[in-house]
């Protein structure tokens, strides 16, 4: 927990990390609260159906969880898929999971038969946890996928059913004694080229989270919270930026599944509930501002409000100061290194167009390709020191991919920036191509395996291409097999072939039909000659 300060200057000097050498995310994050009736979670349905959960519910459910997964085979260091949105039955199974010293790997409910086969086979999920329509996606590939053993359903059908299970389960349960390096939590990030990777997390990785959200949620905890976030809990953002430090506060979090993104409907539960504290995407506030005169239309009580995933402009700011009454502070991370770097309305100016400054407790550079950091001012490689608590252990079952992330012992995070001499960063670009959409960081290689095969595409290229509500769209180009026409209908077929198969937010909305791409003289497509492209 950050100390109090009157400065970020103070802050730094005072900070000091307060590691254990055993730690459990689950006792943490649940368990040491359990003794009262305290409010952990409110679980708002699709239908309007409004449930509360205590810490003592969660502790009941979650052990009751534990003890299932136990009974089917689940031993420590197994990896237990999570296929659900936000609800209480994520949130049960991620905290059963750290308490048997297993590991997570959470799923997003859009990805289709392929993104699913790809990260189950590839983590050997031992048991995966879903609903009626991942049951169905399930269904389809489970011939390949060896190491699945059982699939459990909160829905019931062809699975073993969740709330039956439970209900004949004890609600006494002995967690594993973990150590705070102990694996608890794989989360796939998508990379340049080549597969999804695994970016595997200690159980430290929450203590590691803390300062990097107390900082931008404005000294989070404060009597009176309550989070809420549309982010997935399937994400980093959801999952690490939201549900698993405010429950470490003991600070309940609402969870709502919007089918589709409705900034109405956000505005709505914002008031309704008096949330007190948000992260909200860039993608959602832009959404959001598009609403005709919201504060005079509802009554909204938030504190604090942290965004991420690309930089705001004094426009951005500006409306959501007037709208919210609360400056919003921008905060940096990635999966691997998640909340490194942060604004404090409270203790720092805000400099539009800037990240922020080095959240306490990380040692965060620009560094050039040497691994050298360059002088104030000028542009290089965003760097984070290591030993680091919130730093990933390593890329699940690629070793290559883990060497190739350091620069010594600087993480390289691939993204291009700068800071200034109070120690701001700021975002420059990315030295990757990977593509940021709608908050997602999306890489091109798994949509590009994706498009090739399709029966009438011969080679593909994605790309991002500037947007201007979901910063990026995905582009892409393609050289069709010879006799094949292109035209609106296949556009439309293409499209569809990828969004099923991988997810909504990967598939391509743009489509250009090209005779050729440009490569290197090894082969490689050069996917900035393609960006460059005015049509």
């Amino acid at each position: 927990m950050l100390p109090e300060a009157k400065s970020y200057e103070e802050l730094t000097a005072k900070f000091r990390w307060q590691i254990p050498e055993h730690y459990n995310i689950g006792v943490d994050a649940c368990d040491k609260w359990a003794a009262s009736d305290r409010l952990a979670l409110i679980h708002l349905s699709e239908e309007g159906r409004e449930t509360r959960y205590s810490f003592r519910d969660l502790q009941r459910l979650s052990n009751r969880c534990a003890n299932v997964l136990e009974a089917q085979g689940v031993e420590q260091g197994d990896r237990i898929a999570i296929l659900l949105a936000q609800g209480p039955e994520t949130a049960v199974a991620h905290i059963a999971t750290y308490k048997l010293g297993a590991i997570a790997v959470p799923l997003f409910t859009l990805f289709g038969e392929e993104a699913l086969e790809y990260r189950l086979a590839n983590s050997g999920a031992r048991v995966v946890i879903t609903d009626e329509t991942g049951l169905a996606k399930i269904a389809a590939i489970r011939d390949r996928l060896p190491a699945l053993e059982s699939i459990i359903s909160i829905d019931g059908g062809d699975a073993l059913d969740w709330h039956r299970l439970l209900e004949r389960a004890s609600d006494g349960f002995l967690p594993v004694d973990t150590l705070a390096n102990d694996p608890a939590l794989i989360i796939y990030t998508s990379g340049t080229t080549g597969p999804p990777k695994g970016a595997l997390h200690a159980q430290r990785v929450l203590l590691g989270h803390l300062p990097g959200v107390e900082m931008p949620q404005s000294f989070l905890p404060q009597p009176g919270d309550l989070f809420w976030t549309p982010a997935d809990w399937a994400w980093i953002g959801g999952l690490l930026d939201v549900l698993l430090p405010a429950w470490h506060h003991g600070v309940p979090v609402l969870a709502h599944r919007f089918a589709k993104f409705d900034p109405e409907k956000a505005f709505q539960l914002l008031a309704d509930f008096g949330v007190r504290n948000s992260f909200l995407p860039p993608t959602a506030l832009k959404i959001m501002r598009n609403v005709e005169r919201p504060a005079e239309r509802w009554a909204t009580r938030l504190r604090s409000i942290g965004s991420g995933g690309e930089t705001l402009g004094a426009g951005m700011l500006d409306w959501a100061k007037e709208t919210f009454g609360v400056t919003v502070n921008e905060f940096y991370g990635q999966t691997e290194c998640n909340l490194v770097v942060s604004n404090c309305a409270e203790i720092m100016a805000v400099k539009p167009g800037s990240m922020g400054r080095p959240v306490p407790g990380h040692r965060v550079a620009v560094i050039d390709d040497d691994g050298s950091e360059v002088p104030v001012g000028e542009s290089g490689t965003i760097a984070v020191r290591r030993p680091d608590p919130v730093m990933f252990l390593e890329y699940w079952q690629n070793p290559e991919a883990t060497a190739a992330k350091f620069r010594g012992d600087w993480l390289a995070t691939g993204d291009q920036g700068s800071m200034d001499d109070d120690g701001y960063l700021r975002f420059i670009g990315r030295d990757d191509d990977v593509i940021t959409s709608a908050g997602y960081r999306i890489g091109p290689g798994e949509i590009e395996d994706c498009l090739l095969k399709h029966p009438a595409v011969a080679l593909a290229a994605a790309v991002g291409v500037p947007d201007p509500v979901r910063t990026e769209r995905v582009k892409a180009f393609i050289v069709l097999k010879e006799g094949r026409e292109g035209n609106g209908a296949l556009v439309r077929e293409i499209q569809n072939f990828v969004k099923t198969r991988l997810a909504a937010h990967e598939y391509p909305r743009e489509v250009a039909f090209v005779d050729a791409l440009p490569m290197t003289a090894t082969g490689k497509v050069i996917r900035k000659a393609l960006r460059e492209q005015k049509s």
